[in-house]
């Protein structure tokens, strides 16, 4: 833990001398490497407008090597996207080629959902 008072403004004397302040930060994920990695990618149009969408779910790791990852996918299938809520969102229907992309960087990942 940092010692920066910022975060422990607000925090109220303690006279329990085990007391450990939480800031309410939860600690990164380690990145498992991409052979471990088990994930599934999905064809989704739910609450879209119906525009197609393509999700990449169950990657396990710190959000900025799924930003990378997600980076990555959308540089190769040349088209736009988005990273929220632990998914790699890319625009249009481009499950075999997505699949293609990950297997090639060593990742392991199957065509799910419909």
């Amino acid at each position: 833990m940092t010692n920066d008072w910022k975060a422990r403004l607000g925090m109220v004397y303690s006279t329990n001398p085990d007391f450990e302040y939480n800031t309410g930060e939860e600690p990164q994920v380690e990145t498992l490497p991409p052979a471990k990695q088990d994930l599934r990618v999905w064809r989704d149009s739910k609450q879209r407008g119906g525009k197609v969408v393509t999700l990449v779910k169950g990657f396990v790791g710190s959000d900025e090597d799924l930003a990378e990852l997600g980076r990555m996918v959308k540089k190769k299938c040349g088209v736009g996207g988005s990273v929220k809520d632990g998914e790699i969102i890319v625009q249009g229907d481009h499950r075999d080629r997505i699949v293609e992309i990950l297997a090639q960087a060593g990742y392991r990942c199957k065509k799910a959902g419909s």
